[in-house]
């Protein structure tokens, strides 16, 4: 692979000896030696030039990618330039292009969200090890002059993957690199608020004491001023530390102290809209807003950098003691409304990762995967009641890329995976007990589905570890295939979702391969649950991505899977089911031939 300083010429170098016919020409590069490359680099207008000379190329790639005869070859160019500088927004420049087919532009904005997602911020190099790759501050400085734009004029198929980007850029550039996107110019603001934000604070601290609704609808609002004016800037000239300790000693207050019992007459899913949770909501969100943005070290930008490190010091233990308390609160089965257990859970996955903040959740970090986590992540009564009563909606739900950003099982999912990859013994703590639940015979099936639940939210990091990576197949033939027979329908969507999750193991016997594919095939086929339907698609589109030789043995039943597919899209109108049919079409365009009218009938009904 390359560096994330590469030049084209060097992409030239290393491509050209190759002696294959690559999708992408580089003989439009050889004008240029080494050393003028390097000067392009230095010119932004040049530069410009040179990506917008090559979209056409990088079009071609990402069609290639749709079809089954270029595919591999593709995505091995792909991973080849990816790297390179100007290959972002060049891909962003193609998915903005409205004669490119939408298939193509999809292709592209997934590839281009993966990018963002996954290689945006800069990170540090592992002890002994390369520097890993992010985007080129060269190309990041395009993308966030065109992106804002690129997502007003996006049809809503492309949007929705930008939106993700732009989250994903805000969070990690914005104000200190991302200046063009300021609301305002903020003198005017800091010198109001130089005259009322000690009266804010003032009124603030007089009303904690009164738990009548309107006081608390009161400090709602003046909670919500105070995350306005820092939620991305922290003006330290204007907010002292002592200041700043003051504010956080009410916000803390505000998440500790009791909601009014006499809250618990209300039916739980009313009790959310209640001021006394609201207030609470946005306490949590101040709290972990500081945390994330501006109190962690290595991750903050530079005019943060000490503040981080006095924050961390400063206040770790007594916000970790109001949230272990919230914790607990939920642990017992008092209610804890899901926004306010959500930040929770995000601001205790943000302290995992620092040594300091860690010391105070180790002792109880296994309490909570087995007592909060656990419970979150099996399959729950609300979860029960939505399948059997709108399965479009539950379908609707658990697909929706907009529930992740405010869902305790999604934050869930995150801590487990932060905790059993960089915390010592928490994988072998948490397998222990999954393995427990899994073989206990008194475990009933909500408690199986978050023990699998938990075995797939950690599978990557099961993957790299030798002592789990050679029991994968055992593991599939005890635990998950039986499930694929369970009267449960829920069972079966969580078996269908874990091998999702296994997707790219190493099978050792073909067997077990074979049988994963059967099972997967059958489920989308004959099962009567949709949300099962849907999870099998899901998987069988994986296992097709990451393992050859299951092409074989779906290829017998490709006509009912492609009209079955159909089917359940127009049903579902779910997006994700979109690019498990390119997926299907591209890799059989030639034994989907004779039913490409019946396929046609499908789509316009």
């Amino acid at each position: 692979m390359l560096d994330s300083d590469d030049s084209y010429g060097d992409f030239v170098a290393s491509d050209s000896s190759s002696g294959g016919d690559d999708l992408v020409d580089t003989d439009d590069f050889q004008d240029f030696d080494r050393n003028e490359l390097k000067e392009i680099r230095l010119c932004s207008s040049l530069f410009i030039r040179i990506s917008e000379m090559d979209t056409r190329k990088l079009t071609d790639v990402l069609r290639a990618t749709i079809d089954p005869n270029n595919r591999q070859q593709a995505e091995e160019q792909l991973s080849q330039i990816h790297k390179i500088i100007g290959f972002a927004p060049s891909l962003l420049q193609v998915v903005m292009l409205t004669d490119v087919d939408m298939p193509v532009r999809q292709a592209g904005v997934i590839y281009l969200k993966n990018l963002v997602t996954q290689h945006w911020a800069d990170k540090e190099a592992e002890p002994g090890q390369p520097l890993p790759f992010s985007v080129h501050e060269q190309d990041r400085a395009m993308i966030r002059d065109a992106i804002v734009d690129a997502v007003v004029h996006a049809p809503d198929l492309i949007k929705v993957q930008l939106s993700v980007c732009v989250s994903n850029i805000v969070k990690h550039d914005f104000p200190g690199r991302w200046t063009q996107i300021k609301p305002e110019e903020r003198g005017p603001l800091n010198e109001a608020m130089n005259l009322l934000f000690p009266m804010i604070y003032q009124l603030c601290v007089r009303l904690l004491p009164d738990q009548s609704e309107q006081s608390v609808l009161l400090q709602k609002q003046l909670l919500k001023i105070f995350f306005a004016l820092t939620q991305y800037v922290l003006p330290l000239d204007l907010i002292s530390r002592e200041v700043f300790s003051q504010w956080m000693e009410v916000v803390r207050a505000v998440a500790d102290r009791p909601v009014p019992e006499q809250t618990n007459i209300i039916d739980e899913e009313d009790r959310v809209d209640l001021p006394w949770w609201k207030c609470k909501k946005w306490a949590l969100h101040i709290l972990y807003r500081m945390f994330e943005r501006y109190g962690s070290p290595g991750n903050v930008t530079k005019e943060y950098k000490e503040f981080s490190e006095w924050y961390l010091k400063t206040f770790s233990a007594g916000i970790l003691e109001v949230l272990l308390k919230i914790l607990d609160q939920h642990r017992r089965k008092i209610y804890v409304s899901p926004r306010v257990l959500q930040q929770t859970i995000n601001y205790i996955n943000q302290a995992v990762s620092h040594a300091f903040s860690w010391k105070f959740l180790k002792p109880h970090m296994f309490a909570i995967v087995q007592d909060v986590l656990f419970p979150i992540l099996s399959y729950s009564a609300a979860d029960e009641e939505l399948w059997n009563t709108d399965p479009y909606e539950y379908i609707r739900v658990k697909f929706d890329i907009f529930e992740d950003f405010v869902s305790p099982v999604t934050a869930a999912q995150t801590l487990l995976h932060s905790c059993c990859k960089k915390r010592k013994d928490m994988l072998q703590k948490t397998m222990h007990f999954v393995m427990q639940v899994l073989t206990s015979p008194n475990a009933d099936p909500r408690q199986k589905d978050g023990a699998l639940h938990m075995v797939g939210a950690v599978a990557d990091v099961l993957l790299k570890k030798k002592v789990y990576k050679e029991q994968m197949d055992n593991m599939l033939c005890q635990y998950v295939f039986p499930e694929f027979g369970s009267p449960r329908g829920h069972m079966r969507a969580r078996a269908c979702w874990v091998l999702h999750y296994f997707s790219e193991i190493k099978f050792k016997q073909e067997a077990v391969l074979a049988e994963a594919v059967r099972l997967t095939t059958n489920a989308l086929l004959t099962d009567m649950d949709l949300p099962v339907k849907v999870e099998a698609a899901i998987a069988l589109q994986m296992l097709l991505n990451a393992q050859d030789k299951v092409q074989k043995y779906v290829e017998p039943q490709i006509k009912p899977i492609t009209l079955e597919l159909l089917k359940i899209i127009r049903e579902t109108e779910n997006d994700d089911l979109t690019s498990v049919m390119q997926k299907i079409v591209c890799t059989y365009t030639e034994q989907l031939m004779p039913i490409a009218v019946e396929m046609c009938q499908h789509l316009v009904r």
